[in-house]
């Protein structure tokens, strides 16, 4: 971070306390406003999650293949734009983003309780809701990893990861067991609408926070053209053999996942027989991994790597989720639940470690293209998914195909071993021995030179230039 970076002058131990001081308590409001606001806005989410499928299917009864399209429609903007979203996030204060993200979502929300009233909702209506929510999303979180660094000092990136993430866990747990009260004894809308409440109180959180200046770059002074800029951030996750590793392993893990995902609620509603309040006490139970996982990454991490903590966490994460699909009646529902707490659990430690990972690897300037050419994939295979899953729950029956897509995200997690940095016990730093330059002379980066490189070339001036520089003004090498 910037205020642990060496200047020329040293000040005097007084006046260097004192300063540390003032940023240390500007970095603790500014956090607690953003996890505030995270933990309200995440309830909402989570309530909402479950609000929206039951609707759906109670309401106005939607098939597999509605409920397909509904999951594919909030993860469709990824594929769509999501590339050039994270040249404008890299071009714009992050904050600004988030705020006018959490508006769009506030506004999309409300909606959905203004067209119920009038009695015209539609399923139409819930897959535009679900399109442009989707859309902010993909803003808000290439922002919101953004972010984070210039409110969190680096060494604290795990610990800030950790109560993010816990938080949101513990919103997953509380959210669909509200949720299903809600739809149960109130209206699914009612819970939809306070969704779109909990939003503006992130955005006004966010308006409160004060993040320090992002570091200095000279890249950034002459910036090339989107195009340009979208193949720096493509050509540093391809030429990068751990993003790549991690990339192709979270897309194909991602397919199964959204795969069941996208038929629980018509699994437990239409195969085992469970009332809406059964569903949301399922989900919530189920959701409690996810805080487990949340309170343990962190100790985890620090007592045998975070490398070796990463793959142990795959492969419990992986095979566990076979569990969600074998019920063959309500009886066996405890099987569901055990799975779903022990993927919850995995998915979100891995997700903290390396997370916090990935943003000391990735130079800052280049942090919203890379985090969005890697979403691309990781994050655009899910609407696919979806899709498919609702098409083969029609043709070949939910649970079945459930069992399908947990066997994908199983296969997915347990190629880990296949991996280089599968077998760290910590996960690596940026070296520029992993890039070879062609040559020691200086590289001079502008508009002309930036026109000329390849797309998907080999390691070249472009990456080094990059890396080199960005490590420089970051001070981390």
């Amino acid at each position: 971070m910037c205020t642990s970076m060496h200047t020329a002058s040293q000040p005097s131990p007084d006046r260097a306390r004192t300063q540390r001081s003032a940023s240390l308590a500007a970095t603790g409001r500014s956090f607690h406003l953003l996890w505030f606001g995270e933990g309200v806005s995440v309830l909402g989410t989570a309530t909402t999650s479950i609000l929206i499928p039951l609707l759906a299917v109670l309401q106005l009864n939607a098939g597999p293949g509605w409920m397909g399209l509904l999951t594919a429609a909030a993860w469709l903007p990824w594929l769509v734009i999501g590339l050039p979203a994270g040249v404008w996030v890299d071009r714009l204060p992050p904050r600004t983003v988030m705020i006018a993200a959490d508006i769009v979502s506030a506004a999309a929300l409300f909606t959905v309780p203004v067209v119920w009233w009038l009695g015209t909702l539609t399923l139409l209506h819930l897959l535009i809701v679900a399109l442009v929510g989707g859309t902010a999303t993909v803003f808000f979180h290439t922002a919101y990893i953004k972010l984070l660094p210039l409110v969190v000092p680096d060494h604290q990136l795990e610990s800030a990861n950790a109560r993010l993430f816990g938080t949101e866990s513990a919103a997953q747990i509380a959210g669909p067991g509200l949720g299903g009260f809600i739809a149960q004894w109130l209206s699914a809308s009612l819970g939809i609408l306070l969704d779109a409440f909990s939003f503006l109180v992130s955005a006004l959180c966010l308006a409160l926070i004060r993040p320090s200046p992002a570091p200095p770059s000279d890249i950034l002074e002459q910036r090339p053209g989107m195009a340009v800029q979208i193949r720096e951030g493509i050509h540093f996750v391809v030429s990068d053999r751990y993003l790549r590793a991690l990339t192709l392993i979270g897309g194909v893990s991602n397919f199964g996942l959204t795969g069941y995902a996208a038929l629980l609620v018509l699994f437990f509603v239409k195969d085992l027989h469970l009332s809406p309040g059964g569903v949301g006490t399922v989900m919530m139970i189920g959701s409690c991994g996810g805080l487990v996982g949340a309170t343990a990454a962190t100790s985890l991490a620090k007592r045998i790597g975070t490398g070796r903590a990463s793959t142990i966490l795959f492969l419990i994460g992986g095979p566990a989720a076979l569990l969600i699909g074998l019920p063959p009646t309500g009886s066996f529902l405890f099987l569901s639940i055990v799975g779903m707490i022990l993927v919850g659990a995995a998915v979100v430690a891995g997700n903290i470690i390396r997370g916090a990972w990935r943003q000391r690897y990735v130079p800052a300037h280049l942090m919203g293209r890379v985090i969005t050419a890697s979403q691309m994939l990781n994050f655009g295979t899910m609407p696919v998914a979806a899709v498919a899953a609702g098409w083969m729950g029609a043709n070949v029956g939910i649970r079945t195909t459930i069992l399908i897509m947990a066997g994908i995200h199983a296969t997915a997690c347990c190629s880990v071993l296949l991996t280089s940095w599968g077998k760290h016990k910590k996960l690596p730093s940026f070296s520029p021995s992993d890039h070879r330059q062609p040559e020691p002379k200086k590289v001079s980066i502008n508009r002309g030179d930036t026109r000329r490189w390849g797309f998907f070339s080999s390691p070249s001036q472009q990456t080094n230039a990059l890396r080199d520089s960005a490590r420089q003004a970051e001070g981390r090498h």
